[in-house]
């Protein structure tokens, strides 16, 4: 499908946008990392989502492990190839195997989730389809991470989610 915001260059995204766009591109290793630069047309906004992005991913309390588990498993469940794409390359930088990966893909049965891990895909799974956690789900989780980490937890899924949200809506391209 054809985007319904086409990225922006250094006429839409002005020049502190493009400049942020530029590096965030070679960092990713892509040609052009189309998530920025179509909503770095937003100006403020764009910067605003970044630190805010920023601070769950990579600055959160949240390993880096566990955050890219968590991401992988949102971007999976709302089938985001964009946020797949880029998370599956991240992920492995911070210990996503290909063994584990599967497991995220297949969810929170599949075999050799430690109680933690197993807690953590079945928060994810239920935030997601059902936009809260019920006791069970949080106790599981509560009992491997302190409040600040379970609030943290909400809006780390939320932000994928959305952000999935974000990126199907305005049929954004991937990258890869």
């Amino acid at each position: 499908m054809t985007p319904r915001v086409a990225p922006g260059r250094f006429r839409e995204l002005g020049p502190v946008n493009w400049v942020i766009w530029r590096v965030l591109t070679l960092a990713s290793g892509a040609e052009d990392a189309k998530i920025f630069s179509t909503l770095g047309r937003t100006k403020g906004l764009f910067r605003g989502w970044l630190h805010y992005s920023g601070r769950l991913m990579p600055g959160g309390r949240i390993s880096r492990h566990e955050t890219e588990l968590v991401i992988l498993r949102v971007a999976h469940l709302r089938g985001c190839q964009y946020e797949m794409d880029h998370h599956i390359r991240l992920g492995r930088r911070a210990g996503v195997t290909p063994e584990i990966l599967g497991r995220v893909l297949t969810g929170p049965e599949a075999a050799g989730w430690d109680p933690r891990h197993r807690a953590l895909m079945t928060a994810v799974d239920e935030l997601v389809a059902t936009k809260n956690l019920g006791d069970p789900a949080w106790a599981a989780l509560a009992a491997h991470f302190d409040d600040r980490r379970m609030i943290e937890f909400c809006l780390l899924v939320t932000q994928y989610d959305g952000l999935a949200t974000t990126i199907d809506t305005l049929r954004i391209d991937r990258d890869f």
